[in-house]
């Protein structure tokens, strides 16, 4: 494998093999995404799949991020305990965003930073909401040596 110096991080160029149909759907996302080449495509999905990994199993990396919830603001209770839970993790949930989507239904945006665990409790607990349609949680380590370290033990 060749290396070429960039900065202060070696770049290893390998190949990569895959069949002409999915490469060319490949393509056709990088070309609406704005990618530049192949290369900054597959560093920025590999950087993604790799934080998604420790996100699912390294609970005690510090994260940022947010939360985006879209719930029926007319269900039962559920106005008051989306404010109770917020009031309870407090010390997690940086600054919020409430938008009136239509009539019925309301997306909120959580900004969100503390361990990881902490925040994927909080996001089962607003999965677990009745009236609440969706919630998905969406971090970045707080600093780029955690993002770029391997798991303990790994």
């Amino acid at each position: 494998m060749a290396k070429e110096g960039r900065e202060s991080e070696a770049v290893v160029r390998f190949g990569v093999s895959m069949e002409e149909p999915l490469l060319k759907e490949f393509d056709w996302m990088l070309e609406r995404q704005g990618h530049n080449n192949r290369s900054d495509a597959l560093r920025s999905l590999i950087r993604g799949a790799i934080l998604k990994f420790k996100q699912e199993r390294d609970l005690t990396v510090e994260m940022a991020g947010a939360i985006v919830l879209v719930y029926k603001h007319d269900t039962t209770h559920l106005t008051p305990s989306l404010t109770a839970l917020q009031h309870a993790y407090h010390h997690s949930i940086v600054s919020t965003m409430h938008i009136h989507l239509n009539h019925d239904r309301c997306l909120e945006v959580l900004v969100v930073r503390d361990q990881n665990a902490v925040l994927q409790r909080l996001l089962r607990s607003l999965q677990n909401m009745r009236g609440v349609e969706f919630a998905e949680l969406v971090v970045s380590a707080t600093s780029p040596e955690a993002a770029d370290e391997p798991l303990s033990g790994h």
